[in-house]
């Protein structure tokens, strides 16, 4: 556990130990490069390179293959950062060396989606198609024209376009019509059946 309690005089006291996560050490793949200075860290592999601000307060020490993320100071507030730039740190990693991956799947009579230069085309519908810009750092690809895929090593980017792609056309319960992601069930509900 994250806090371990004991009791002195009949009162609880907490003592907050060092994050389970944030611990951890991030293994650098050998096609990956890590530079650190003023607070900035790059990240640069063979699918790109992504950089993030750090706070001060939290340190970075690359041996070994590994890379090690401390705090400075042992404050609560800052503890709680721990964990969090750590993941933020590892997916960086995993980014530039493998990329991630988001799989859409349009379901309803005559949804399609297509890639027209730096626009995804969505029929989802509506009275007109659905153009949205495609972001530079995200690679698009159609299959079938109901399966898309989304590639980028910046995993939260590619997590916002892909919500913004869904944001369209929602999965509903009673079809189960809409943009869905690989793999979702949707719960079902019974229509209002006629007497």
């Amino acid at each position: 556990m994250g806090v371990k309690f004991y009791v002195i005089f009949g009162k609880i006291k907490g003592v907050f130990t060092m994050s389970r996560i944030g611990k951890l050490p991030i293994k650098i793949p050998d096609s990956v490069t890590i530079d650190y200075r003023d607070s900035e860290i790059i990240v640069k592999g063979k699918f790109g390179t992504l950089q993030r601000s750090v706070p001060e307060i939290i340190s970075l020490v690359q041996e070994d293959g590994k890379l090690n993320v401390n705090l400075k100071e042992n404050d609560k507030k800052i503890k709680a950062l721990h964990g969090l730039y750590r993941t933020l740190i590892n997916n960086m990693v995993i980014g530039v060396s493998e990329q991630f991956t988001i799989t859409l799947n349009l379901k309803g009579v005559g949804y399609r989606a297509a890639v027209q230069g730096n626009e995804i085309v969505l029929s989802l519908g509506y009275s007109h198609p659905v153009k949205i810009e495609i972001p530079n750092n995200i690679s698009v690809e159609v299959l079938q024209n109901t399966t898309v895929n989304l590639k980028s090593c910046d995993k939260e980017s590619l997590g916002l376009f892909a919500a913004n792609i869904r944001s369209w056309r929602k999965p509903e319960p009673y079809k189960g019509k809409g943009i869905l992601y690989k793999n979702e069930k949707i719960l079902r509900k019974a229509g209002k059946s006629g007497k």
